[in-house]
């Protein structure tokens, strides 16, 4: 799992430094994005949060683009691409909530500890388990369990603004540990 979650890193920062390459080979500025960088931000991050049990990851080189090459300010790009990234986490939720209709779960080892967890401690674990890449493990156990969206959505949102933030901080500080590119 760690390998695999190292992979997709490596293929985010290697979308990142195809950004930098194609902007500069086709001399196009990143000031003429920056209208429109939010939106893409916004748009990337919720398409990639609506994927389920799948962590992509490149969402988060488009926020370091928008930030590095479009002047824009970081803590509204991570704003912006955390409200994405709370609704984009949607899809699981309501793949948890329908899904308890379609597959009879109770029987499932397991279901009664994560729905009495979910009960117990509801916002909270939510917040805790949305700090991690999976977080459509929250989203399916806040659905399957019938605990109200506000409170799925309204801890989600905090971690997700806390997880790119230390993302795009440390991606960008360990971009700047990398030889500069030839271009």
């Amino acid at each position: 799992m760690i390998l695999y979650l190292a992979v997709l890193t490596g293929i985010s920062f290697g979308f990142y430094f195809l950004l930098q390459y194609l902007m500069a080979y086709f001399n196009i500025s990143g000031e003429k994005f920056a209208p429109i960088a939010y939106l893409i931000v916004f748009g990337i991050t919720l398409a990639c949060n609506a994927v389920i049990f799948v962590p992509v990851v490149i969402h988060i080189s488009i926020m370091m683009w928008a930030v590095n090459e479009c002047n824009c300010n970081l803590f509204l790009v991570i704003l912006v691409a955390s409200v994405a990234g709370a609704l984009g986490e949607l899809t699981g939720y309501y793949a948890g909530y329908l899904g308890k209709r379609i597959a009879y779960v109770e029987n499932t080892p397991g279901y009664d500890r994560f729905a009495g967890w979910m009960q117990r401690y509801g916002p909270l674990g939510i917040f805790l388990i949305s700090l991690q890449p999976l977080t459509d493990i929250a989203g399916l156990l806040a659905g399957a369990s019938k605990l109200p969206i506000w409170k799925f959505l309204l801890p989600c949102l905090p971690a997700k603004y806390i997880k790119y933030l230390f993302a795009c901080y440390f991606g960008g500080a360990f971009l700047d540990l990398l030889p500069p590119l030839p271009f």
